[in-house]
């Protein structure tokens, strides 16, 4: 038997044996990010009922509002103290149902239906691949990493490859359906399993987590600027910004890659250099050849030895320790 299992056994035994909340009573701030889960989770489902009864737009929307909703209950619980292992279950169990089944219903319904099984193999390979995401992700949580690494996420994250993915579905309400031939169909069952394998692959993409913690005064103003901007272009032409949005962001795909390579050679030099600097181990020093007797033999240093250092006695009084005479 491998010697890893007992291991792992074990572990997941003393998880399930380790309560959720501490304190029989909960403080009410704990629940809070909760809601934006539930509510998120909520407008995930309605999506998936809006895409069967063929009302594309309301189900578009509603997996945008999840996303929003999922970026903002991390945030409430790092701002309120209220993490807790119940809603990372919950967030991950919610993520699935909002980011990896709603969509790919969507574009089945919206434009894969007519492929039969083809369709329905691309998408269910993009939910599975979502699956696997967030697995990945909540066994990676815990493991230490450089400061700047938490700057990036390993693949392409949940939420993000929800508004990813829908790209045809904006490019057909600007103008630019893809729906028109059999050819412009399998275009799309590509881009998705394309949407798929960058969930699953080991591709660093930029997260921005560390963006809001701190800014520089000047780019205050324009940041609210932009984002008022932003949210009014959305609302106002919602497929134009979001196909902008979805573009933009595989454009910066192999820059965030790149940057972080060069972050990790940087790290590597500095590791090397560190490790240089280090004076030799006394491993590959010579030893001292033992004398007759057994002990080796004690190098001259000019301080005094243990035999003959003074020490101090009880009361602070110095006591003169010596090598007793030989006798004669």
């Amino acid at each position: 038997m491998d010697p890893v299992v007992p291991q792992l056994e074990e572990e997941t035994r003393r998880r399930r044996r380790r309560l959720m909340f501490r304190h029989q009573r909960i403080p009410v701030r704990m629940m809070v990010p909760n809601f934006f889960t539930l509510l998120g989770l909520c407008a995930g489902l309605t999506s998936i009922r809006m895409s069967i009864e063929g009302r594309y737009e309301l189900a578009l929307v509603a997996i945008v509002f999840a996303a929003l909703l999922d970026g903002l209950d991390g945030r409430v619980a790092r701002l309120l103290k209220a993490s807790s292992r119940f809603g990372a279950e919950l967030d991950s169990l919610a993520d699935f149902v909002n980011f990896g089944v709603a969509p790919a219903v969507l574009i089945f319904t919206w434009g894969l239906g007519d492929l039969k099984s083809l369709g329905w193999i691309a998408v269910m390979i993009f939910a599975l691949a979502s699956a696997l995401r967030l697995a990945r992700f909540n066994v990676m949580i815990d493991e230490e990493k450089p400061r700047w690494q938490k700057d990036y996420f390993t693949g392409m994250p949940t939420p993000a490859a929800a508004i990813v993915v829908l790209l045809p579905v904006y490019l057909a309400a600007i103008g630019f359906d893809l729906r028109d031939a059999r050819w412009m169909k399998n275009i799309v069952i590509v881009y998705t399993l394309v949407i798929a394998f960058l969930m699953v692959s080991n591709i660093p993409t930029y997260s921005g987590k560390l963006l809001g913690e701190r800014i520089k005064r000047e780019w205050v103003l324009p940041i609210f600027v932009l984002g008022v901007l932003y949210v009014a272009t959305l609302v106002t032409y919602p497929h134009e910004t979001l196909a902008g949005t979805t573009i933009f962001y595989l454009a910066m795909i192999p820059v965030g890659w790149r940057r972080f390579q060069q972050n990790l050679s940087r790290d590597e030099r500095e590791a090397a250099r560190d490790g240089a600097s280090v004076p030799p181990s006394a491993e590959g020093q010579p030893q001292p050849e033992p004398r007759p007797g057994g002990k080796p033999e004690e190098r001259s240093t000019g301080q005094p030895s243990a035999a003959s250092a003074p020490a101090k006695g009880e009361g602070g009084r110095v006591v003169e320790l010596r090598s007793p005479e030989p006798r004669s």
